[in-house]
């Protein structure tokens, strides 16, 4: 009886020390965890996208090599919540939806619109083109409704990200052209607000009336938890608004932004 205890005892005490091992390894592969840099995309994007936002599918699709370098980093450095800032965080994810919305183009191009490569069973707000997991990160499936609206909407209380990701559409707000930093996130943020804001293309301001994006209509509450619409805008709007502004939306131009 003895000799039969011994050796189960035995494996379970080793069980519980490899469990124990593996845990700490775990743990330490956490700590080891680094953002990955996002020099070479800021590179592509000098290089291939206008001041003002305008994108050459060609010129990525030309160094499609060398941008897949950059995605394969992305999809095998998901960030640690535990280790990384804020800030790295919230520059891996907007970068992340910038660089996929890209691919998602280029692997498709030619394209007169994303909403083209909608999948054959379109359902609004539930199977659409932003649902489509034609990548990974950290070895999951993923999608760009999934970065855009259960990690950077429901984890970050910052509502200029709906600046500074683009679908690669003509009336989202113009895609940077550089890539979003942990060092120079905050003024990146406010560059992005401001310039959209004041994009008398994407929005037409006065101070007694205002004829916005549909954005500030479809992600009102992101804007508004705090203060008023017009109150919001007139952080960033260089002509201040009246509190009593008659407000309307402008249609959403979904044509490709090359």
């Amino acid at each position: 009886m003895i000799q039969a205890i011994y050796p189960i005892s035995y494996l379970l005490l080793l069980c519980c020390l490899m469990g124990k091992a593996s845990c700490q390894a775990s743990s330490l592969g956490q700590e080891r965890s680094t953002p990955p840099t996002h020099e070479l995309f800021d590179a592509l994007l000098k290089k291939h996208v206008s001041s003002d936002g305008r994108v050459n599918y060609t010129g990525f699709i030309a160094e499609k090599e060398t941008f897949q370098i950059y995605l394969d980093k992305l999809s095998n450095n998901a960030p640690d919540r535990n280790t990384w800032s804020r800030e790295e965080q919230l520059a891996y994810w907007i970068n992340a939806y910038n660089a996929f919305t890209i691919k998602l183009i280029i692997d498709n191009y030619p394209v007169s619109s994303i909403q083209d490569l909608k999948p054959t069973l379109n359902i609004p707000l539930v199977n659409t083109v932003w649902h489509l997991k034609f990548f990974k990160i950290g070895g999951e499936d993923a999608s760009l409704d999934e970065i855009e609206h259960k990690i950077l909407r429901k984890e970050f209380d910052e509502p200029r990200i709906h600046f500074a990701i683009n679908c690669a559409s003509f009336s989202c707000p113009p895609l940077l052209n550089e890539a979003f930093t942990a060092e120079n996130l905050e003024a990146q943020l406010d560059k992005v607000a401001k310039g959209f804001i004041n994009d008398p293309k994407r929005n037409k301001i006065a101070r007694d009336k205002v004829e916005i994006s549909k954005i500030f209509s479809w992600f009102k509450g992101d804007f508004t938890k705090n203060e008023s619409l017009i109150e919001y805008l007139n952080r960033y709007a260089q002509i201040k608004i009246n509190a009593n502004a008659k407000v309307s939306h402008l249609p959403y131009d979904w044509s490709l932004n090359e």
